[in-house]
């Protein structure tokens, strides 16, 4: 399985991104899909987390509001919805998925990047004036 991350760019602050993570190689119906980013100095964090239905969705603090996680499973991609831009929102963003969807129930604090199955490259975010 291959996750590719796109989307990023540089915005200023309140305004939008859409990121997209498509996945090839297997459909991951069954799988819960979240995203991370990791800011310059900083470890990286979970942002957002959908499960496998799409029918729930997790969020850090920081972003609840303002960002929305989505999945379309006929084309196999994630999406997160980025409003009302902050600088602090600014680190490279990724997208990983582990199976089943319990692991993004707890705190986004505790999700951990490498304990996931599959993981992609990173698309940066920049947010400045």
């Amino acid at each position: 399985v291959q996750l590719q991350a796109s989307g990023g760019g540089l915005v200023q602050p309140g305004g939008s991104l859409r990121l997209s993570c498509a996945a090839s190689g297997s459909h991951l119906d069954y799988y819960g899909i979240a995203w991370f980013r990791q800011a310059p100095g900083k470890r990286r964090e979970g942002v957002s987390c959908i499960s496998g239905s799409g029918s729930t969705s997790y969020y850090l603090d920081s972003v609840k509001g303002r960002f929305t996680i989505s999945r379309d499973n006929a084309k196999n991609t994630v999406y997160l919805q980025m409003n009302s831009l902050k600088p602090e929102d600014t680190g490279v963003y990724y997208c990983a998925t582990r199976y089943g969807s319990t692991w993004c129930i707890v705190p986004a604090a505790e999700w951990d990047y490498y304990d996931t199955d599959y993981r992609g490259k990173g698309t940066q975010v920049t947010v400045s004036s």
